[in-house]
């Protein structure tokens, strides 16, 4: 394994696979429950982290939150999914 790659591993032991990006309004929080279900429904249990530093959301490209980023991914941007397409949409992105 290369030196990039080596660092790439480091850097996702000490990051969260799954984010939401927002200021921690009702939205975001929504986002961020309904996130939690979805991954309860495929039975994965794993950390979700709430960004709520604006330069680090802006480095995702996000201009409107909430959104949902999966693997350094942004996947939702802008709007509060439901649990069920959270769902659909991190079982696509996690095979």
């Amino acid at each position: 394994m290369g030196l990039f790659g080596k660092k790439k591993a480091e850097k996702a032991e000490v990051s969260s696979m799954v984010k939401i990006l927002g200021s921690g309004c009702t939205k975001c929080n929504t986002l961020e429950k309904n996130t939690v279900d979805a991954l309860k429904m495929l039975g994965k249990e794993m950390p979700v982290e709430h960004v709520t530093d604006f330069s680090k959301i802006a480095a995702y490209g996000v201009m409107t939150t909430p959104a949902l980023v999966y693997g350094e991914k942004v996947i939702i941007a802008g709007r509060v999914a439901k649990a069920d397409e959270i769902a659909a949409l991190l079982k696509e992105v996690m095979e």
